[in-house]
């Protein structure tokens, strides 16, 4: 095989590669393509939360609580550990509560998803 037909085939596959990585929208339902599949649709609730995400805010706010809160315990280094202990336990709580409070108030919307199938 000459170096121009490797060329080509090579061409062939990554166009091959590039359509199969097509998205589809509402439009495109009930599309028949030659090799049997359809494209099909269904509305999907999605939960839009806020700028945070990741719940950075809670965890830190968390830590910081809990470490003083622990700092308030014991003495030497007793103290130093219920430090320690008290911002893990404060950030890990802290996270959990924005993330229920994001849960209950998110936007929910509803979008509709389109994939190509047999």
């Amino acid at each position: 095989m000459n170096v121009r037909g490797c060329l080509a085939g090579l061409a062939l596959v990554g166009l091959t590669f590039v359509a199969q990585a097509q998205t589809y929208g509402p439009e495109d339902e009930g599309r028949r393509f030659n090799d049997g599949t359809v494209v099909r649709c269904h509305k999907e609730t999605v939960q839009k939360n806020s700028s945070d995400p990741s719940r950075v805010t809670g965890t830190v706010a968390g830590a910081v609580v809990g470490g003083l809160l622990g700092n308030q315990i014991g003495g030497g280094n007793g103290r130093k550990l219920a430090t320690v202990g008290g911002a893990v336990a404060g950030g890990a709580t802290g996270r959990y509560i924005q993330g229920q409070h994001q849960q209950n108030n998110g936007d929910r919307v509803v979008q509709t998803v389109c994939t190509r199938s047999r």
